[in-house]
């Protein structure tokens, strides 16, 4: 059976996505070879642009359940299609997540035994951040009460809404039919750079998710080899309202604010002309 093309552009986005962006928080947490927000942040938008510049003529490249959803709610994006691209986006994802987990696997298990950190225990988030989100960003260590201050549950899910918002208002501009005389290069670099930037605002305290595939397929895929119910425990109903929710939420304002802007701005332009 051959596969369609959109199927096979949206699990390759998502999974090169997932590859290279958790790949960054693998390297950052596990040897230390990425140090601070920026680069993990600068590998992640890089990881995006490439992977929507290689998919964009198959799918569109949502590689987003929230890009999907919001293009079915303001730009007619057939609904029917709306579970298929999310399944799509899910399996490459989780397949992302487990060749990232058989890749960093010596360094996984030496980076437990040097801190101490039993895989499915309390505090094992701090390894689980390779795969999942937590709020606050454990920063490879288990979180404490006084870690947990920094951020709360309500805070968490506005920064996801806020920051999935002005992702989507600035794809919203970049794709928008009027403007195709831009590059796709161009185009795909200008979105990696914006979630770059998003990155290194949101990335310290809520890891900066802006897409329920890329969380929930790998810490499905995390909860299956070891760490249990640690990835959907340690925020509580986090992981559904913040990284789930937040996310559809986020942009589906941030399109339909995009809409709203441009066509009324548009609209200005031509009567000027």
């Amino acid at each position: 059976m051959r596969l369609p093309s959109w199927f096979i552009g949206e699990f390759t986005g998502t999974f090169l996505l997932v590859f290279f962006g958790c790949g960054s928080v693998c390297l950052a947490v596990l040897t230390g070879a990425l140090v601070g927000v920026f680069q993990v942040a600068l590998v992640w938008g890089l990881g995006v642009a490439i992977a929507i510049y290689l998919t964009a003529g198959l799918s569109g490249a949502h590689l987003n359940p929230a890009v999907t959803v919001a293009l079915a709610v303001w730009e007619g994006f057939p609904p029917k299609r709306i579970l298929p691209y999310v399944l799509a986006q899910m399996l490459g994802a989780f397949v992302a997540a487990a060749v990232l987990f058989v890749i960093f696997q010596t360094p996984l298990i030496a980076y437990e035994t040097a801190h101490q950190i039993v895989r499915g225990a309390p505090g094992s988030e701090a390894t689980a951040m390779v795969f999942g989100e937590f709020f606050p960003n454990p920063g490879g260590l288990p979180l404490t009460e006084i870690d947990r201050l920094r951020i709360s549950h309500f805070g968490a899910f506005i920064a996801e809404v806020v920051g999935t918002a002005v992702l989507l208002f600035v794809v919203g501009y970049l794709s928008d039919q009027r403007r195709r005389s831009l590059p796709r290069a161009w185009v795909a670099v200008a979105i990696g750079l914006t979630l770059t930037l998003l990155i290194c605002v949101f990335g310290p305290l809520t890891m900066a998710c802006f897409n329920p595939a890329r969380d929930l397929a790998p810490r499905f895929f995390s909860a299956l080899v070891g760490w249990g119910s640690v990835p959907f425990t340690v925020n509580g109903a986090g992981w559904l309202t913040v990284y789930v929710l937040a996310p559809l939420c986020g942009g589906i304002l941030g399109a339909g604010a995009y809409r709203r802007f441009d066509k009324r701005h548009f609209l200005e332009a031509l009567k000027k002309d």
